[in-house]
Order: C-alpha cells, then structure tokens, then sequence
C-alpha cells in the first residue's frame, strides 16, 4: 500500500462526516480521528519497509551488534560459513507452555534427550558445548543472570607499540609461570622454576625458565618500582622492632666486600629457637635481603591463611621442596654457606607449592596475610626489605641460570625424554629447543641491555650455533621440502615444524640482531632473514579454515592434523600481531584479521 493512497482514503473519510449536515464534532468523534490518523501513518511506514527491503550487506560482528539493538535484539540465524549476510531477520518466538520432551538423533549414530515447542528444538548446552567445541557459562551481575557464550575460552593480548630488545617481550607481562600447575616450585637454591611437565620428579626447563624471567621483566616495565618497606639496614645499627630471644647476640659491623655496615647475629639454629624476629601484619608477601651463613642456620616466613597459621623454612639443604603438617620447607643449597646469597622470594607463591603437596587440608590462598619473619644460626645480613614485587630479582636469576647452564654447544639441554608421537617422533635426555634457544636470547640480551654486563651477552651469541646444526645432528635446523629452513621446537626426525616455538626462535634471533656488530651480526642476520622466508612461505599451511594447526604432522608423517587448542591459537594470533610491526608484509596483517574472525565463530568461505 502506497503513502498517496492511503492519504486518499483518509481525505473522502473526511469529506463523507462533513457533508452531514446535523454532525458536530465532540470529544469522542475528535480522539477517534486523531487515532486514526496516528495508525495510518505508522501503517503506511511499516507497509513500505516490509515490501520494499534493502539488501543488508554485515559480517557477523556486525550483525550481533546489531542483534543487542533496538528491534533486532532477537537475531536468529547466522550463517557461520559466510562472512557476508543477506538474509531475513526472524523475530525469536517465546516458548508456549505446550513444550514436550523429544528424542534427537544425531548422524544417525545415537541419541540426545532435547525440548520441543511447535517447530522449535532446544538441545541440552552439555550436548552442544562438546560437539561443537564452544564454551559458556551462568553470569550473574547485580541480580541480573544471564547466560555468556563464546567460541573461544583464551584472550588475545595486544603486543607492545614498539618492538625493541630493551622493551616488553610480546605480552609476557599477562603471564604467571610460577602459577601453573606443571611447576613444583621456584627453587630456593637458583631462583628458577622446576618443571613437572614430562617428569614428576621434577626437571630444569629452559623455555619455562625464560618464559619466567620474561614475564618479570615485562610486569617490571609495566609496574615500575615497586612499593618498599626497610625491616632491616646495616647502616643502621637501631633494631627497632625485631625482637631477640635468649643467647641472641646481634651487632652492627663493618664488612669489607661489601664496604658498608651490615649486621652481624648468632642465635641458636633449631627452627624450634625463635632467633631474630620481627612481627608484622602485612598484605605484600615478596621478601628480600643480602644474607652469609657462617654456620648452620635458616630464614623463616610465618603467614596465616584461612585462620590457619603456616612457616616456610628456608634451610641449607639440597632438597627443593617439602612439607610437614604446616611446615613448609625449601633447600638453599648445602655448600652455600659462608659465601654471600641475594635472597628474594614471593612467600605468598612458596606458600601456595606447599600447599599443592597436600601436607595439609589446605589447598588455596584466602585471607592472606604475613605475620612475621625469623633469622636464625650464625651470620650477616644487610637490606631486609618486604616489596609489592620483586620482578628483576627474580629476571636476574633466570638470567644468571641460562649463564651458568650454557653448554659447549651453546645450548641448555632438556634432560627428560620427550615422546610427540610414541614410536614415531621422540627425544631422548638431552634434546635441544629452536625455542628455548630463542627464549634464552631474548633473555640474555635484556639482562645485558639492563646491566651493561658482557657475559650475558656472551652467552646471547653463543646460542646461535645450534641454529646452523641439522636436528639430525643434534642441532634444531630441518628442511622443509629441502627449500625452507625450519628451527624445531622440538627437532625430532621425521619433522614436526611446531609453529609458535619456530616463531618464538625468531624472536630471539630479532632481539640479538639489534644489538650485536660485525660477524654476530651477519651470523643472526642471515639466520633470521632464511626463517622469515620459510615463513611466509609456509604460513598459510597452518590455516584449517576455522582456526590453526600446532604443527605439521599431517604432511609431514601423514598422521591426522594436529589442531591448535584455543590458547595455542590466540599465541599463533599474538605472534603474527607482533610480526607485523617487524616485518612490512601484509601476509600477515591479512592472516591475523582472519585468525582472530576464527575466535568468534567464522569459517573461511567453502565452495
């Protein structure tokens, strides 16, 4: 119906009541024109946007926009194989109280109990979640609930604005290593984390210790210094609130190494003894201090945690870790003593690995808080000290690990044997990683940027020469279709070409490339520029259409592909969002756009 003609139909309407001679117009006959007006112009409207549509041109972030407004807030069909839509918008009815159960087949193979109403089926979201591999969960805010849905349980983290060797490493800054599950502890004896991943027992893993000491050092650019509280200075000779038990003696002394005052104390070693103390209350757990044994002796923290009170010693053995009840107990090393330890440690963190050991019935941090901390045995010590953080502490002693730890090869080999495929692709004790090589180089050349340190950098250089071994050799270099080289996460024979581990060496060979000169530069230059080229050229070799593979197996060994899970992809996505501020190549910017449109439920297009 056209706007004219029912303007038409209205005015003869009009003419009609006027010709009536005997009409008057009264309240009543005025509200019902006045009606009748109102509904006609709406009509007219309505009638020709319902038979005069426009084509609606949106992709699916579009178009759930669009669902949240206005008239549209009941989208109910999207195409998830498309990127463009062109379809009608249904209204989503409301369920009648006439819902009955039904039985679902599925393929034919076996059966859901769902919902029926008229011609609407409602299948259980338990169903759902595990076959289409999708999450959500109830939300309640301020007494609204409601159900959130996603395709993906990871988040992608933007990259820094500049990529540079003395900046933050990727977005390690929203890592927590010493959290994970697979890491027993940070060690009191080196400051690194231990692994459980492989082995129970326990192993140094080069990637994981850099991924520590990356993520430290990106929190500390993020955070700046930290918050400080001073428990103990040498040059101060006033003890103020420690308190000293019998048979305590606790001087101020000058020492000669460190050319300054600290302080000296001899107290009864026994953990049963209460030594040098200080009580506290407070809500930052990281302590650290400058401390020399001279005879046996300890560091103890005292906290209480869900109304229960817990010690963790810090004793001179060789074992990483223990518990006892609510005594928790970690090794500084047996022949540390008489030689000066930086000591910095989140009690907190060392709390939460004793309680994962199941010595109590414990299991979580709540209602933390600090109460004390004890020095006993024979010794000196100097700048005790409680922090919000003690981030480069714990970067320079990964640092100081990859240091200490370089092999001849110029490498930190992993001594656990790894099985990718059991009887196909496995590594005995002693395997190399492109990967760790590269995290250790972004590691090392911050430490030397950071402290004008040579051996760090040293070390950064030596790491190359893996680079330029085959993996059959022992080294981390394959060959692609004998055109591409390849550094292995994991050099295993035949090739498994792992896609984040590859990049990450890239990384590394980048960080040191802006900081070397002469034959290390050509060396890491040449390397770098021959694992740009493999990538581009086999990047999109790692698209599935709706999200990423890990690696190459399928091609490589012939075996079923090996699909990303969602946070292997969103580090797929965070790396070519890197790589697109290092590299002018809109391959990249290209391939990111689509691998994050993968997160929300898009499918590349199909025939």
């Amino acid at each position: 119906m056209h706007f004219f003609m029912v303007w038409q139909r209205y005015a003869e309407m009009l003419k009609k009541l006027y010709s009536v001679g005997t009409m008057r117009f009264n309240r009543r006959s005025l509200l019902f024109l006045l009606v009748l007006c109102t509904f006609m112009i709406c009509f007219s409207f309505w009638s020709r946007c319902v038979l005069n549509p426009e084509p609606v041109d949106m992709n699916r972030k579009q178009m759930v926009d669009v669902a949240t407004e206005g008239d549209f807030a009941d989208v109910r069909f999207v195409n998830r194989g498309a990127k463009n839509y062109n379809m009608p918008v249904n209204e989503m009815e409301i369920p009648s109280a006439n819902v009955q159960d039904m039985e679902c087949e599925i393929n034919k193979e076996y059966s859901v109990q769902c919902k029926r109403d008229d011609n609407e089926v409602y299948m259980p979201f338990s169903f759902i979640q595990k076959y289409f591999e999708v999450y959500g969960e109830f939300q309640n805010t301020d007494g609204y609930e409601k159900f959130e849905f996603a395709h993906s349980y990871s988040e992608v983290h933007q990259p820094p604005d500049v990529i540079s060797p003395e900046g933050a490493f990727m977005s390690f800054e929203h890592y927590n290593v010493e959290i994970r599950k697979r890491v027993k502890c940070i060690t009191a004896i080196e400051g690194v984390p231990i692994s459980t991943q492989w082995e129970p027992a326990g192993h140094y893993y080069p990637i994981q210790i850099a991924q520590f000491a990356l993520s430290h050092y990106s929190k500390y650019l993020r955070e700046g210094e930290p918050e400080t509280v001073s428990l103990l200075d040498g040059s101060n000779s006033d003890l103020g609130a420690w308190l000293t038990g019998v048979n305590v003696k606790v001087t101020s002394v000058w020492n000669q190494v460190r050319s300054s005052r600290v302080v000296e104390f001899q107290t009864p070693d026994a953990l049963s003894n209460p030594g040098l103390y200080i009580h506290l209350k407070e809500s930052i757990y990281a302590l650290s201090m400058d401390l020399k044994i001279v005879s046996n002796g300890s560091i103890s923290v005292t906290l209480k945690n869900d109304g229960a009170t817990f010690h963790v010693h810090y004793v001179f053995s060789n074992t990483l870790i223990t518990c006892d009840g609510k005594n928790i107990y970690y090794g500084l090393g047996v022949d540390r003593q008489d030689e000066w330890i930086h000591f910095a440690r989140d009690a907190d963190m060392d709390l939460l690995k004793g309680l994962m050991l199941k010595c109590s019935k414990y299991k979580k941090l709540n209602g933390l808080s600090l109460l004390g901390v004890t020095i006993r045995g024979h010794g000196v010590v100097d700048n005790v000290t409680l922090s919000s953080a003690v981030h480069m502490d714990h970067f320079f002693d990964a640092a100081n690990w990859f240091v200490n730890h370089q092999d001849r090869r110029g490498g930190w080999p992993i001594m656990v044997t790894r099985k990718l495929i059991a009887g196909v692709m496995e590594l005995q004790p002693g395997w190399y990683s492109a990967m760790a090589q590269g995290h250790g180089m972004s590691t090392l050349v911050r430490a030397y940027l950071k402290s004008k340190k040579s051996v760090y950098l040293r070390a950064a250089i030596n790491a190359l020469k893996l680079f330029e071994i085959s993996s059959a050799q022992g080294g981390v270099k394959a060959r692609f279709a004998n055109s591409y080289d390849w550094y292995e996460e994991y050099p295993t024979t035949p090739s498994s070409f792992v896609l984040n581990g590859f990049i990450f060496s890239l990384f590394g060979l980048y960080d040191l490339k802006q900081v070397v000169k002469e034959e290390p530069l050509e060396t890491v230059t040449r390397l770098y520029n021959e694992g740009i080229k493999s990538l581009k050229a086999m990047l999109l070799m790692y698209d599935s259409g709706f999200g990423t593979f890990y690696d190459l197996r399928h091609i490589s060994v012939g075996l079923a592909p090996n699909r990303a899970r969602w946070d292997y992809h969103t580090v797929h996505i965070s790396q070519l969002l890197q790589l697109t501020k290092m590299e002018d190549d809109p391959l990249f910017s290209r391939t990111v756009k689509r691998w994050q449109e993968y997160m929300h439920g898009i499918r590349s297009p199909h025939n």
